[in-house]
């Protein structure tokens, strides 16, 4: 919310200032802190009440009501996994905290139901073949196969729109007449959809030279990757930390099915039986700033690991943000089988 600021009282007030705390926000809560704005309690508006019933004067100590260990997110938490924790717990609201615990914001279930419309245009990369998937794309491009019972560029589309989103750009090559029929012009979706069109492959970021030059950061993603990522939130970010571009990142995990040996000039010093590997990984979806395009050549192949690189070479400001929840690239047949599997219990149908 806005004006979470209103919500905060220091440790000396009262019941009568709790309420007017609460008033003035309208969101439930008043949080109690410290003089460098760390938590120390929160006092929602059923907690107030429940102790003016059990007979406390408006003028005691709202400590006395307080709840000491409130549950609380993180600033770095994306809005899917507040929204879970909302639900969860059957809360109206949530203190955010930055990594000091100090107070940061205060993310509300009505924050959920007043969707901001952003004007920052999105870019899908839709052009690729799926050569992988061999007779599943032979007649059909690859963002255009079913999972669950649509195009999973129908999940990705809706999913960005229900967070705001309006605006977009569809790279399209292979077979581009389907997705340009199914989608059209947007209108029926209350979008505008628009398209880059590929003569020729022109890799995972090529196509960024045909997009008009945007006037502020756009997010870009693939098409045939299928996430509950909140985007709205890694823009938002993006925006604050003055970044030139933001690449969304998750955890990997790779399990090697044999027993690793660890040897030192011929002498074996440990055998690690099936060693699991951690890896950081790029999930598919960037944010990029404006400058970025003027890096990309013009109708060339091109990937996106090489703008990412490029930039970091002139020291254009490159972040990361971790995203969690569902995230599955559905290129491969075992995968996009895993994700069909997935779909009910992940997306609304």
């Amino acid at each position: 919310m806005k004006d979470w600021q209103a919500a905060l009282i220091g440790p000396e007030a009262n019941f009568r200032d709790a309420l007017k705390a609460i008033d003035a926000t309208g969101a439930g809560m008043a949080l109690i802190v410290d003089a460098d704005r760390r938590l120390i309690g929160a006092l929602s508006d059923g907690d107030l009440r429940r102790a003016l019933i059990h007979g406390a004067g408006l003028e005691d100590p709202a400590m006395n009501a307080a709840n000491r260990q409130p549950l609380c997110i993180d600033q770095h938490q994306d809005r899917a996994a507040t929204l879970a924790m909302l639900r969860a717990h059957s809360l109206r609201q949530l203190p955010v905290l930055d990594d000091d615990r100090r107070v940061v914001g205060l993310s509300t279930v009505s924050d959920f139901l007043n969707i901001p419309v952003r004007r920052n245009p999105v870019v899908i990369m839709a052009g690729g073949k799926g050569e992988r998937l061999a007779e599943l794309t032979r007649e059909t491009p690859k963002p255009m196969l079913k999972v669950g019972p649509r195009p999973i560029l129908d999940t990705i589309v809706g999913n960005l729109a229900a967070q705001g989103f309006r605006h977009f750009w569809l790279a399209v090559n292979y077979k581009a007449e389907q997705i340009e029929r199914h989608f059209g012009d947007g209108g029926a979706l209350g979008l505008d959809i628009r398209y880059l069109r590929e003569t020729r492959p022109l890799g995972t970021c090529g196509a960024l030279s045909l997009l008009p030059s945007p006037q502020e950061p756009f997010v870009v993603t693939n098409g045939d990757v299928l996430a509950k990522a909140d985007y709205g939130h890694v823009l938002d970010s993006h925006l604050e930390s003055g970044a030139s571009a933001t690449v969304v990142v998750r955890d990997y995990q790779m399990q090697v099915p044999f027993g690793v040996v660890n040897a030192d000039e011929g002498r074996i010093l440990a055998i690690e039986e099936k060693p699991t590997q951690n890896y950081m990984i790029s999930a598919g979806a960037y944010v990029l700033s404006p400058e970025a395009l003027g890096l990309v050549p013009p109708d060339a192949y091109y990937d996106m690991p090489a703008l990412i690189a490029e930039m970091i070479a002139r020291g254009m400001p490159v972040r990361q943000q971790r995203a969690e929840g569902y995230w599955m690239d559905i290129g491969r047949p075992p995968d996009y089988a895993q994700a069909n599997a997935d779909f009910p219990a992940v997306f609304d149908t």
